[in-house]
Parts: C-alpha cells; structure tokens; sequence
C-alpha cells in the first residue's frame, strides 16, 4: 500500500466538514483512499458506476442519501443532482463527516451541476502518485525552495537514463505496478480509449470519438507548450468553438491541466496565453509512441515531456505544501520564458526552468534574470532544473539543481 500524501487532508477534513470530495482521475486511487478512511467505520457505500445504484439515485434522491452515519458515494458526477439532496441532509443535521464523495470529473464544473454545497463542502484533488509516493521520499521541493531560497542544496545520483524511465512510467497506480513495459503501455492504450468512450462522451454527447481521439494525440505533441486552439483547430480541420470544447472536456475529466500565465501587469509585452500538460506523462509519452530509449534519442520528445513531467509534480506537491503557492508560466511577446513560476500568498516568486540535458549554460537563466529584474525584491531565486547530479551557482539567487530534488528534499523542520 503506498501512502498517500492526501490521506491527512482528507481525514481533516471529514473531522470539521459536513461533505468531502475527493475529486481527481480515474485510476488514481480515489476509491482505495476512501476505503482506508472508512475503515471500521459504520460507512454506507454506494458507487454510481454500477446501474442499480445510479438508478435508485435518480429515482429518489432523498432516500437514497437518508442515512444517519458516514456515506461514502462513488463518482457523484454520475447524478450530480443528488447534491441537492445532500444538501437537504446536512443542513438538517450538519454534524461534521456526514458525507465522503468522489469524484472523477471536475464536479464544480459540470454545466448541469444545481446549487453545489457552498460553504458545506471541501474539495481534494487526488492525483496520480507523485514520485516521493513512489520512492517513499519526502516530497518538500515547494516549502523548501521558498524557506531557503538561493540556498537549497541537493546532490542526486539519478541520471538521464532513469528521468526518462519515469517520465514514461507516470504515476498511474496500475501503471506503477506494471514492470513489464508492454503491459504498462496496453493499460495506457485502454485508459485512454475507455476514458473518450465513457466519461467524455457521456459529459458532451459526443459521438464522432475519432476527432477527440486525434486532438488528444495532438496535445501530447504539444504537452508543455502554449495552448493556442486556433492553431489546432487548422491542424485537425474542426472549427474553433469544437477545439475549445474538446479541450475544455479534457479538462474537466483530469486528462490535462492548464498552466495559466503569470503577470502583474508589469510588462505589456507579457502573454496571456497557458500552458497545457498532461495530468499524467506516461500517458503523453504513450500516446506519442515513446519509451525511455527513445526519449533519449536525438530530436526526441524528452525536453518537451521532461517540462510537463516538472509542472505535473509541482503541481501535485501544491495540494498539500504549509507554503500557499500558485503555479504559472511566463512568456513574453519577445519569446522570453520561465517554464513554471511559483507565487505565494506574499507575492514571493521562484522561476523554475526545465532541461534536459546533463549540463547547464549561462544562457539557459536568460528567462530567469528577465523574471528576476521585473519583480526585484520579491524574487527569490531562480532554478534550473537539469538531468545532472550536482547543485551549482550561477550568480546572484540562480541555481541549477538536479531534477530529483522535487521529490528527494525534505520539508523545513515543523512543515509536515
């Protein structure tokens, strides 16, 4: 059993909440978190992925949600109307851990979503394994870059070769269990192929699964990179409003996540434009047909998937770091970038970039210096993240630190 970082945030949250969802994708684990948590409890379950339970929910709601303990319920977006009756059950009786739901689309989202439980409920995002899940390491990169700065150190003994291997494997439990790689990529294939047929189609209607199917192959291609939807739409010859419909859908049922542009309104040269990556980069390193051996190739796909593998683990270490941290791109009109920068609640900002290689250049902080003359004070320091073993300096609060110090560095004492 790996523990799971959000297993502490969920049981919080059961202690003073009338609702919990944990929200997140399939696969991830949602439903072995919550049957750890219920355990030895007086739990109802109930799972809307199976025919009977969904019907009975929909033909009556309010029976189906009377009860007087914990009720576990899996896959509420199935009969999102049934937080309407939950609704009326907490409010009768708003004891704390009435209700544990999970959720594999964006719940909060969903167009046919009725009054959502405001002030009523709290929302975990549950995602694939983080690498510390995976290697039982601490997972503290964020709080730690943000108490020490220019002077985190961080010595790795991982090399290229075993970046790629991981880039591949993804964080999937089933995945992750699977060693044999032929395996690992048929579960991939059909994670991809159920999640268009069911969940998709199900949220839109949609029937022509041909189109979506080669508009996801086209965001792994482009995974990290700027989300220009005119530009795809030209590719796959579908209109405009369809690209950013289907995009919108991929969203929604945790497939890809989009990195939204940072700006103070400090340069008018900045752009607004996100990002999009991949929720799980086994799954774009699958869908572009490449493994570990020819990810290391030249001309292949591994800066671009090393980038979004980065922004995928910093976005998972958010959902539980002390340290309250947004995550953003920067790109300017002048085409200069910083891969991923993280902002606190202070307005303290670390640039990060992401390498490939097993060496740094001075030129490879060129976007970091920029980022780093326009908000003075409140840069702390820029990173390079690099498939090399060492932490070097590069001049005033500029770094390059090897990619694994994401997962191998340790909170500040009193963080976790």
């Amino acid at each position: 059993m790996v523990a799971r970082r959000a297993e502490s945030a969920v049981a919080a949250a059961l202690g003073d909440t009338r609702v919990v969802l944990v929200n997140g994708a399939r696969q991830s684990g949602k439903s072995t978190l919550v049957r750890l948590l219920a355990k030895g409890g007086e739990a109802e379950w109930r799972n809307l992925d199976t025919p009977a339970d969904r019907q009975a929910a929909l033909t009556d709601p309010a029976g189906f949600v009377a009860f007087p303990e914990l009720m576990v319920i899996d896959e509420i977006q199935r009969v999102p109307d049934l937080l309407l009756a939950i609704k009326e059950q907490v409010d009768g009786d708003p004891r704390p851990g009435r209700f544990l739901l999970t959720g594999s689309a964006r719940v909060l989202g969903l167009r046919s979503l009725p009054d959502a439980l405001p002030g009523r409920m709290e929302t975990i995002e549950l995602w694939p394994f983080s690498q510390g899940e995976i290697d039982d390491a601490p997972d503290g990169f964020v709080d730690a870059i943000f108490a020490s700065g220019p002077d985190l150190r961080h010595a790795s003994e991982i090399g290229r070769h075993e970046y790629a291997e991981r880039v591949t494997r993804g964080g999937f439990p089933e995945a992750v269990a699977r060693t044999d790689v032929r395996r690992r990529e048929r579960f991939l294939d059909s994670y991809v192929a159920d999640l268009i047929a069911r969940d998709v189609s199900r949220l839109s209607e949609i029937e022509r699964t041909a189109e979506m199917r080669a508009l996801v192959r086209l965001v792994a291609a482009r995974s990290g990179q700027l989300l220009v939807a005119n530009s795809m739409s030209s590719d796959l010859r579908l209109s405009a409003a369809t690209v950013h419909r289907y995009l919108a859908l991929l969203d929604e049922v945790f497939l890809t996540k989009r990195v939204p542009a940072w700006s103070r309104n400090i340069s008018s040269r900045a752009v607004g434009t996100p990002k999009i990556a991949f929720v799980d980069s086994g799954v774009a390193a699958n869908l572009l047909g490449a493994d570990a051996r020819s990810l290391l190739r030249p001309g292949g796909p591994f800066g671009p998937l090393l980038e979004g593998f980065v922004l995928m683990e910093l976005a998972r270490q958010l959902t539980w770091s002390r340290e309250r941290v947004d995550l953003y791109h920067y790109r300017t009109k002048d085409q200069v970038e910083v891969d991923a920068v993280l902002e606190n609640r202070r307005g303290q900002v670390v640039g990060i970039e992401v390498k490939a290689s097993s060496t740094v250049r001075p030129d490879d902080f060129r976007g970091l210096r920029h980022l780093a003359e326009r908000v003075a004070d409140d840069f702390l320091v820029g990173v390079v993240l690099y498939t090399g073993t060492q932490t070097l300096p590069f001049g005033d609060r500029m770094r390059a630190v090897p990619v694994s110090a994401l997962w191998q560095t340790p909170p500040p004492d009193g963080h976790r």
